[in-house]
């Protein structure tokens, strides 16, 4: 996996854990940070896919027939 550098602030809280974690587990924080931020965004992609379902239910979103994107992309 291709890794990039970012440059971001924390509260001194949480980067005094991530370091206390970081030594405890003798894992590298930018590791760490990379994990959490992965659940994280499961977590961001369950609300966002509750909060599409609403809107559906809700008639504020419009949604597309199988058979309309099929045919669309010529898989009839």
């Amino acid at each position: 996996m291709q890794a990039q550098k970012a440059t971001f602030t924390l509260p001194d809280y949480i980067l005094n854990e991530l370091t206390a974690f970081s030594e405890e587990l003798g894992e590298k924080k930018s590791h760490m940070v990379a994990e959490a931020l992965s659940q994280y965004f499961d977590t961001l992609d369950l609300k966002l896919a509750l909060k599409r379902s609403e809107e559906v239910r809700q008639k504020k979103l419009k949604t597309i027939p199988l058979e309309e994107i099929k045919k669309e992309l010529g898989l009839e």
